[in-house]
């Protein structure tokens, strides 16, 4: 039996991805409000968990985050977690308010770098465990549009490819997943672009590199060649991109 936590219990992806993981391990539910991860608990009970806790989880409090680790790990290690909290934020409003701004990077990339920090301590110092962050194709490339999203997942890109590669012989893993625009609760009300998916697929691709020890995910495949191409745009043409 493994333990499996999610921090960000909310999110869709996440949800997706710890029902797939659930069967004959136990799982950690950490959320802001995790009186709204009753109906996660139960899925993760039916797909066969065999034991789901809620925990109170503020990712923005990162001075409280280890806390939260510590009172988790008092009940067990953690075998693989998975941080699936982030927010869009207002590209408009950012633009003219700097709080805004200070939101969404500490949010997207700040907050992330912490837990992913405070997590692989913990599993190193036990020389075991996988974890998965989540990027995202706007971080391969800034773009005019959403340029304050995008350049926190830039950030957090660039932080998990040199955690990655610290993490080479310690016995744990980093799992980046760069899914391109994901139809979901968080884009309501947006069209969607090319290449676009859906959490599920995004959680099947993120379980499948898990158990086949990929450590480097585009969902869909075809967003890592495209990643590449983007990269070559002439800046004058790129600033040309509609989305």
């Amino acid at each position: 039996m493994s333990r499996i936590a999610l921090f960000g219990a909310t999110s869709e992806i996440g949800g997706e991805v710890v029902t797939r993981l659930a069967a004959g391990n136990a799982v950690v539910l950490a959320a802001r409000r995790p009186e709204a991860l009753d109906g996660l608990a139960d899925a993760c009970r039916a797909a066969g968990a065999t034991d789901v806790e809620t925990v109170f989880f503020d990712a923005t409090d990162v001075a409280g985050q280890a806390a939260v680790l510590d009172d988790i790990w008092s009940r067990g290690a953690v075998d693989t977690a998975v941080a699936a909290f982030g927010v869009l934020g207002d590209q408009d409003l950012a633009e003219r308010d700097g709080g805004e701004v200070a939101r969404i990077l500490h949010t997207d990339f700040t907050a992330q770098a912490v837990l992913l920090t405070e997590l692989s301590a913990r599993m190193t110092a036990r020389g075991s465990g996988r974890l998965v962050a989540f990027s995202s194709i706007a971080g391969a490339r800034v773009r005019r549009p959403n340029y304050v999203y995008g350049s926190a997942k830039a950030g957090l890109d660039g932080f998990c490819q040199g955690m990655q590669d610290a993490l080479r012989g310690t016995g744990v893993t980093l799992t980046v997943v760069r899914p391109g625009f994901v139809i979901g609760r968080m884009t309501t009300g947006m069209d969607p672009a090319p290449l676009s998916t859906t959490p599920d697929v995004v959680a099947e691709a993120v379980v499948t590199a898990l158990e086949r020890g990929r450590t480097d995910v585009w969902v869909p495949r075809a967003l890592g060649l495209l990643a590449t191409v983007m990269r070559l745009v002439p800046r004058p043409l790129w600033r040309l991109a509609p989305r």
